[in-house]
């Protein structure tokens, strides 16, 4: 059974607090119609601090597309490597182990996708296939969860890594002044992460089911307005609203396989917003401490898009993971408006397939 291990996650350097961000706000637009309500609901986020990859000075500048673009691939080369290795080594597998590599991100683009320079640059197979998802946005982690899942119930003998790059701080546009946007600039960080699924054996959360829904008539809720200066952030007022409609799509999920969504051990939510959170414990009837993974990440590095999951998920493993056979949902939610879903228990394995190869090519 396929099996998602351990993700690695890395944020870069550069820190800027909430109290930052709001002084930000309050000396760049002291004449903005809306200022009190941006700040509030920028404060109302919840979010401490996020990570940035360039210095707030550099950030709010606006070189051109070519130039953030070019800085996005620069960026990624040199961040994504890192990542990539510590999720291959708590997998305990190779470069040449791995059958397809998944990579998604929204704040960047390259053609070829970053997957042909990882398969170059790192030992991977020649014939390893390639999924590079950029149109999903947050949805993206939990979709790169099902599609790796689903590639390794093809090939059960076989292993999938998933990518998230996202660096949303490239995507600020200093003229974009309506309260979507003023909010997004609060919510918003930058992180990179990866995760290995098992085939065979590994630590982790073994998939059992993935699903995805759409909730109609709702495409331009979130959505990218493509312009000469790069990509311009649309948030609908409507989105934090969005859980009541999707609730009950993961009640179904849940329920078509014998499960109660209200009644499992350990819940992996994408957290757009603490919005999101509250209104998902309502609906599913589930503590606020459910989500406490998803709620740290959101207040330690913000909003980081598809890589959030993955993060929640690291900080279930930093506390010990859970009871083997424990029950769990994980699910993103992005564009469209749509949810991608997955159920799976917790399995604990000895299995050390991969390791006396390693010991001797060490040797």
């Amino acid at each position: 059974m396929a099996t998602l291990c351990r993700p690695a996650v890395s944020v870069p350097e550069h820190v800027i607090t909430m109290e930052e961000t709001l002084a930000l706000a309050r000396s760049h637009h002291a004449n903005h119609p809306q200022l009190p309500l941006a700040l509030r609901l920028i404060e109302n986020t919840g979010v401490r601090t996020r990570h940035l990859v360039q210095p707030i000075e550099e950030t709010l500048k606006h070189p051109g597309f070519a130039d953030r673009n070019a800085l996005y691939e620069a960026e990624a080369k040199a961040r994504v490597p890192a990542v990539v290795r510590r999720a291959l080594d708590d997998a305990q597998l190779r470069p040449t182990d791995i059958g397809v590599i998944i990579y998604v991100s929204c704040t960047g683009f390259m053609m070829p996708s970053l997957t042909a320079w990882l398969i170059n640059e790192m030992g991977f197979s020649s014939d390893t296939r390639q999924i590079p998802i950029a149109q999903l946005g947050c949805a993206a982690g939990g979709a790169a969860v099902n599609r790796a899942h689903d590639f390794c119930t093809a090939y059960p003998e076989a292993n999938a890594l998933i990518v998230a790059c996202e660096f949303c701080s490239l995507c600020y546009q200093p003229t974009d002044l309506g309260i979507g946007s003023l909010l997004s600039n609060g919510l918003f960080g930058d992180g990179v992460a990866a995760a290995v699924v098992r085939g065979r054996g590994g630590t982790g959360i073994a998939l059992e089911r993935n699903g995805s829904y759409l909730i109609p008539k709702t495409e331009d809720w979130i959505a990218y307005d493509v312009r000469a200066t790069g990509f311009h952030f649309m948030l609908d007022k409507r989105v934090p609203t969005t859980m009541e409609p999707l609730a009950p799509a993961l009640k179904q999920l849940a329920g078509l396989h014998g499960w109660n969504a209200s009644e499992l051990d350990f819940y992996i939510i994408h957290a757009g917003g603490p919005r999101i959170l509250d209104d998902l414990s309502t609906f599913l009837q589930v503590p606020p401490e459910a989500f406490r993974f998803s709620r740290a990440t959101l207040t330690e590095y913000g909003n980081i898009a598809s890589a959030v999951v993955l993060d929640a998920l690291r900080r279930l493993f930093d506390e010990g993971g859970a009871p083997d056979s424990a029950r769990g949902l994980l699910a993103g939610f992005g564009p469209g408006i749509t949810a991608e879903m997955s159920l799976g228990r917790w399995s604990r394995s000895d299995d050390r397939d991969g390791l006396p190869e390693l010991v001797e090519a060490a040797v």
